[in-house]
């Protein structure tokens, strides 16, 4: 039987010992996943070596001690194997990596005699200067030819230490500068993959909601506008457009119709069909996934791609030094001043550090991003565009009333705008769709025809032999050219100015109007503040609401700019005019109306509650239901930007002085190298650390009973 006692505790976090179990990583996932599911904890961390639980919680401890209880009656044995994409196998990988490379060079100059390391060393060098004679063969003179060099000349001049020390250093760097790499890629698939509850089956002619889990090979699913394909099927009703980007890499969407495959992941871009499950193939999709990411040099930024080049370009200066000084001064040490020194060795280690530090702060924030390159895009973004409904407003709209026209029955107004609605995924459609789970009012499909969803407008479809409308005003009466009843004229000029409005049409006149209540963030006002702080020149926001609607939230929060009752083309033309003028622009949004501009933007940002195609087409998706989010995340980009600098000035200073006290023989030139190399590491340790002071842990909540139920032993 599992126990449990608490050997630490702070403020919203405890420190637990597990024992009567030895785990395995797969287990001591699935005991963290178990733990998520306990709405008190926030984070939890397992280490299965000394089976030492982290647990972060929001302060209720009686929650963490239930669901620690709970784990006694856990199966073990079935626990889901991990796949070599797992984060916890890939770190730990990494880890052991690093931890050996360092244990066998420490062991090798503690326990091995000089006969045995020198020989050992040879051998060791044997690699790096492979490198440099293929580099020179294809007439390159890169840092490999530089590292080649550098070992080889040490070692024939009997300096072994060195020789020894500069492999390991390059070792450790290679193993880190690939753990960067393979965790951002890990990170964006993350990202990419499905995120997939619930779908609509076809049941003997009628929409079924299903979760995914239960769908099975031959069953019928029912795909529209914006939703992602939850599996792999075969088209057998309807024609859609499709985006498959997640998969090909290729943005432009591709048309799909009867007999044509489609895979999960993607996302319907225009059109709705009928899909014959053709079986789950996930794993290979994500190998798929991560193979065209790893392929793809979205994963460095702007910056990082410079400092590489830059380490190339010092190569030549740096034997162009050396050979310079030994012409002028026939001394050998002096000119191995310059060749002991290597620049690019620190570049290339410090700035993907520095990158992938800066990704991990934003995803313990709750910040998705899928790429370095992103984040060199946010620190410059002089002009931002937020979406209002969902974004600036709370990602949850709630329905206020329903004001029906011509005799029309409340409850049947909004049993009908639910059942139409809640086949889209929308702030306001599921602001409709519970209201009427709310009052009681359970439906069965009552539509006879498909659901047609037109972006930015509306939605249409038949009950009966009467058509349903349901949507904005343009689309109702500029479109549609609805008729409101004449005597009803008064209600409908005196429609609440405090709440956006859904309008409801049969056969042509209006029936109903339902107002959603759409309160602003809290935090929202500040947020554009802080953003203004931060150097951002104008901040716009665009919204398919009435004017009226717009403009009241507009003054409360203080924008600069907005653009209401706009369609999604606008969006996205507005945002290519302000790319044209020079402005690097970042959107905020969270619908299928943002997708173009959020693809158009020079980055976009997708809030997490929106609607599955903005959070796969926008490079960064913010999962916190704050907006502050959006102010850390500028924050975090613009100190990574600092950080870059700083470490380039550095390298260039100190490894600058380190040649000049070489050159005076000050310094011999394997000191030179030592601290060099010491440098290097000291860098790279510092561009591990944070970029932003962690969020002060407020009071423990609880009572005294909770504490002292905590503070014993579990059994």
């Amino acid at each position: 039987m599992l126990k449990f006692s608490v050997s630490q505790r702070l403020s919203k976090r405890l420190h637990v010992k597990v024992s009567g179990w030895l785990f395995d990583d797969a287990q001591a996932a699935y005991v963290e996943e178990e733990l998520m599911k306990c709405a008190a904890i926030t984070k939890v961390k397992f280490f299965t070596r000394s089976r030492d639980l982290i647990i972060t919680h929001n302060g209720d401890e009686l929650a963490v001690r239930d669901a620690l209880l709970a784990l006694r009656s856990l199966d073990l044995t079935a626990a889901p194997a991990l796949t070599e994409y797992s984060p916890r196998l890939v770190n730990r990988k990494y880890r052991e990596s690093m931890i050996g490379q360092t244990l066998l060079y420490i062991g090798k100059r503690v326990f091995l005699p000089m006969p045995v390391r020198i020989a050992w060393n040879w051998v060791s060098a044997v690699k790096f200067v492979k490198q440099a004679v293929t580099m020179l063969w294809h007439r390159k003179l890169t840092v490999e030819v530089l590292d080649g060099v550098a070992i080889t000349v040490s070692m024939l001049r009997g300096d072994f230490s060195t020789a020894g020390a500069i492999m390991y250093l390059l070792g450790i760097g290679e193993t880190l500068e690939e753990w960067t790499l393979r965790k951002s890629v890990l990170n964006l698939a993350e990202s990419m993959s499905l995120n997939v509850d619930k779908v609509w089956v076809k049941v003997d002619g009628v929409e079924v909601s299903r979760p995914v889990a239960e769908v099975k090979e031959g069953d019928q699913v029912v795909l529209r506008q914006g939703e992602v394909v939850p599996l792999d099927g075969i088209v057998v009703e309807g024609v859609v457009l499709v985006n498959e980007s997640s998969m090909t890499g290729e943005p432009e969407p591709v048309r799909r119709d009867e007999g044509t495959a489609v895979y999960a992941g993607t996302v319907v871009d225009e059109g709705s069909c009928i899909i014959e499950v053709r079986g789950n193939s996930k794993s290979s999709r994500y190998e798929q996934i991560v193979s065209l990411i790893e392929e793809s040099e979205q994963m460095k930024s702007g910056m990082e791609q410079k400092a590489f080049h830059m380490a190339d370009k010092l190569v030549p200066i740096t034997f162009a030094g050396t050979a310079l000084t030994y012409l002028l001064t026939r001394n050998t040490m002096k000119a191995l001043s310059f060749l002991m020194v290597d620049f690019s060795c620190a570049l290339k280690l410090s700035i993907p550090l520095a990158v992938l530090s800066a990704m991990e702060e934003a995803s313990k924030r709750g910040i998705t991003v899928k790429g370095g390159k992103f984040l060199e895009q946010i620190a410059a973004a002089d002009v931002i565009v937020f979406d209002k409904t969902g974004t600036l407003t709370k990602a949850e709209p709630v329905f206020e009333q329903i004001i029906t026209f011509e005799g029309h029955d409340p409850d049947d107004m909004l049993m009908l705008a639910a059942c139409l609605e809640e086949h889209f995924p929308h702030s306001m459609a599921k602001a409709v769709v519970n209201a009427a789970e709310q009052h009681n009012l359970p439906h069965k499909e009552k539509h006879s025809s498909k659901l047609e969803y037109i972006v930015a407008h509306g939605i249409a479809s038949k009950v009966g032999n009467r058509k349903c409308r349901i949507g904005s005003a343009h689309f109702i009466f500029d479109d549609e050219k609805t008729v409101i009843p004449p005597d009803e004229m008064d209600t409908f000029n005196n429609l609440p100015d405090s709440s956006s409005h859904l309008y409801l049409a049969i056969s042509g006149r209006l029936a109903a109007v339902l107002c959603i209540k759409d309160p602003v963030r809290e935090e929202a006002a500040q947020v554009v503040e802080e953003l203004h702080e931060l150097g951002v020149k104008k901040i716009v926001m665009m919204t398919g609401d009435s004017k009226r609607n717009a403009e009241r939230v507009a003054r409360e929060i203080g924008i600069d700019e907005v653009h209401a009752e706009v369609l999604p083309g606008d969006k996205a033309a507005y945002v290519k005019q302000a790319k044209s003028e020079g402005y690097t622009v970042m959107m905020v949004g969270d619908g299928i109306n943002d997708s173009p501009a959020l693809s158009e933007a020079h980055v976009g940002v997708a809030m997490n509650e929106g609607a599955p195609i903005a959070q796969k087409i926008a490079n960064i998706t913010v999962s916190s239901d704050d907006l502050t989010s959006i102010v850390d995340l500028r924050r975090i980009a613009m100190k990574l930007m600092d950080r870059i600098q700083f470490n380039y000035n550095s390298i260039v200073g100190v490894n600058g002085g380190l040649v000049g006290l070489g050159l005076f023989q000050i310094l011999t030139p394997s000191t030179t190298a030592w601290m060099h190399n010491i440098f290097t590491l000291v860098i790279g340790l510092r561009s591990m650390t944070p970029l932003l002071p962690k969020a002060k842990n407020t009071s423990l909540v609880g009572n005294d009973d909770a504490i002292t139920v905590e503070a014993t032993t579990v059994a």
